[in-house]
């Protein structure tokens, strides 16, 4: 059994890299379709794609045009020289016996991402990104002696983003990827949808006692950010358990089983050497102008960072901003609210959309948005104004969401409308008052509770209409209070 003494005796350290699938209408090099979500097998593939000879590749524009973006998401800047390589490797999904990818001159160096882990900042640097085209996908049906080859993501174009071996818990590896799948929803590189494997993470694992780094294992393919977290945790445990055995760290590619939680060996780790890379032949390297870079960089929506800090300044406390920002239609919303009407309705709206996070997804979606921004900002002015009680309010939204009517059309018909006559609401409170003369006197005697029950009378004669702040300020004054 590993205790807390001897795993403190050892560093960990945990360096992560990101598979982001660019939401491109066609592949990297070919016009097949990059959309393979709800495809049959093998019915997204040209001549290109299954490596046929003499096929010859093109570059699609728009994959580095999003490349570009992904560069400033990062911190970074795109380099205005990169070049694509061959990776030679041999498996029945790679028909052409080697990955297009970019290998010494990639499109991004350098960058960072911030992320925050008990309550401490810190930086986790990025190494590069560069761009590939992804492999086919081989299944093995269980019971069955043979293997089944879908070409449909051959030549899905990726980013990978490689991380500087930064993180030492498993805690800043989790958080290091929800901040980095945040970064790339935003800026709107992918559809980032984790389960249908739009974004893919391999963590490498290593624990050392000395100053030297140890042997790291890959864990491929992870697709939660729960998996990343508990994967971590397991290999670390079963390395520290390995060494204080007297054993020794395979370098090794290993995968994740979800149902067992615990991680498995796929095969030995190859060394850039056994890829035998080498420039493309069939492709020119990537030259971009400064007038291409600069007009994408202008084009750049807001980021994670940005609607946090707009979050603060209308008055969100952190932990409530971290769930809209997980949600990013909500937080989009909230922010077009806040730079048309101010503060106090951009806070209303965020409460009323926000929804809770999944620890093991990457967000809960919130409820589909087809309610206009104007009436989204009338319905707080009237429960800023007190014509609705915070509780009216979400039924009128609800009622909104259907239809997106008037919200006072709607709290009229559902007779929703508070009332805030003075004078009508003080009629009501001295026929309380006057029919609960006990509680009336419990009140006066600094019994504050009763105060409750006569509001309640108020209410139930108003039929819901009266204002309960206004009708116990009137309360308080029939009193003498």
């Amino acid at each position: 059994m590993i205790t807390e003494e001897i795993r403190q005796s050892y560093t960990v350290t945990i360096g992560i890299e990101c598979h982001v699938q660019f939401k491109t209408k066609t592949k990297l090099f070919s016009g097949a379709d990059n959309d393979a979500r709800e495809a049959a097998p093998n019915t997204l593939v040209n001549h290109i794609d299954f490596g046929l000879p003499g096929a010859l590749p093109v570059l699609n524009r728009e994959a580095v045009r999003l490349a570009v973006k992904a560069a400033f998401a990062l911190g970074s800047e795109p380099q205005k020289f990169s070049k694509f390589d061959r990776k030679h490797y041999f498996y029945p999904d790679l028909p052409m016996g080697y990955q297009i990818t970019q290998y010494d001159e990639p499109i991004v160096l350098g960058g960072s991402i911030d992320i925050e882990v008990d309550g401490a900042l810190k930086t986790i640097g990025i190494t590069r990104a560069h761009m590939e085209a992804d492999a086919g996908k081989s299944t093995h049906p269980a019971g069955a002696d043979y293997s089944l080859v879908d070409l449909n993501r051959a030549g899905t174009p990726l980013l990978e983003i490689v991380s500087e071996p930064d993180m030492h818990t498993a805690a800043e590896a989790k958080a290091y990827a929800h901040e980095l799948y945040l970064r790339m929803k935003y800026a709107d590189v992918s559809e980032a949808n984790l389960y249908y494997g739009n974004m893919r993470f391999d963590v490498n694992v290593s624990v050392s006692k000395t100053d030297q780094l140890g042997t790291r294992t890959e864990t491929k393919n992870l697709n939660s950010f729960r998996s990343i977290e508990r994967a971590v945790e397991y290999e670390v445990n079963r390395q520290i358990a390995v060494l204080e055995d007297g054993g020794v760290i395979v370098q090794e590619t290993r995968g994740w089983d979800d149902t067992a939680l615990k991680t498995f060996s796929q095969r030995t780790k190859e060394d850039a050497q056994d890829y035998r890379y080498m420039p493309d032949p069939d492709l020119p390297p990537v030259v971009l102008s400064q007038a291409f870079i600069d007009e994408v960089k202008a084009s750049m929506p807001a980021l994670p960072a940005d609607y946090r800090q707009l979050l603060e300044t209308a008055g969100i406390d952190a932990k409530t901003a971290s769930d809209i920002i997980a949600v990013p239609a909500t937080a989009m919303t909230v922010k077009r609210v806040y730079e048309a009407a101010g503060a106090s309705p951009a806070r209303r709206v965020a409460f009323w959309l926000l929804q809770p996070r999944s620890d093991d997804e990457e967000t809960v979606a919130g409820p589909e948005m087809t309610v206009s921004d104007a009436n989204l900002i009338k319905l707080a002015e009237m429960v800023e104004a007190n014509k609705l009680s915070s509780t009216a309010a979400k039924e009128v939204l609800s009622e909104m969401q259907k239809t997106d009517q008037d919200p006072e059309t709607i709290a009229t018909a559902k007779n929703l409308v508070q009332v805030s006559d003075e004078g009508a609401i003080l009629q009501i409170v001295d026929q309380v008052l006057a029919g609960n003369a006990k509680a009336a006197e419990d009140v006066k005697a600094g019994e504050m509770k009763a105060i409750g029950f006569l509001v309640g009378q108020v209410m139930k004669l108003s039929q819901g209409k009266a204002n309960p702040a206004l009708a116990t300020e009137l309360i308080k004054k029939q009193l003498g209070l």
